[in-house]
């Protein structure tokens, strides 16, 4: 399996990226775990959450992180991500890029329970992300993820605020040489075989 980013929207204008907690972004940087979950911001166009991209940049946000709802042994990392970010902060640094390998969606909580072992999230957390809108599928995004050799400093626009997934970012697709993966081949097969033999 090719795990290598691919080149099919190297022509896009605006790349998107996908905003996602900088605490979750951080265990995904660090290998902690290879997936996010996600059923929709609160002002997403269609009212649930569409793949807009296969490939994109990790935006981080701070403002609604919540201790309680992390494992206890990772909530620490939510003040390490606070300390490096203010409300007045007028650029954004994006350190990471990603593609997403599968996307499979998570209908029951039996299957959700199973996925426990392999993110820092507590199941109150995850279990709420299922109930609401529960006629809607839970989207369980496996990513290879890429730390840039060179972070983004992004002057942040008025489009990128508010609670939604995913925005066009005023910036270029990475090329393949500025990207670091955060784990090999090896370790990345092996963790996505894991998470789908827990699951079958």
């Amino acid at each position: 399996m090719d795990y290598w980013v691919s080149k099919e929207l190297a022509s896009v204008e605006k790349p998107k990226a996908l905003k996602e907690w900088a605490s979750a972004i951080k265990a995904l940087e660090d290998g902690t775990q290879i997936f996010i979950m996600r059923k929709g911001g609160i002002v997403e166009e269609t009212r649930d959450f569409q793949v807009e991209s296969n490939d994109f940049f990790l935006y981080p946000t701070y403002e609604h992180q919540r201790k309680e709802l992390l494992k206890e042994s990772y909530q620490g990392v939510i003040d390490e991500t606070l300390a490096l970010w203010s409300a007045q902060d007028e650029q954004v640094t994006i350190r990471s890029y990603a593609r997403m390998i599968e996307d499979i969606e998570i209908n029951d909580g039996e299957q959700l329970h199973k996925l426990y072992p392999f993110h820092i999230w507590t199941e109150n957390f995850t279990e709420e992300r299922l109930r609401w809108k529960r006629k809607n599928p839970l989207h369980l995004m496996l990513l290879r993820v890429y730390r840039l050799a060179e972070p983004l400093h992004i002057p942040i626009e008025q489009a990128y605020i508010g609670c939604k997934s995913w925005i066009e970012l005023g910036a270029e697709i990475p090329p393949d040489s500025s990207l670091v993966p955060v784990m090999s081949d090896e370790e990345f097969a092996t963790q996505v075989a894991e998470i789908k033999r827990t699951l079958s």
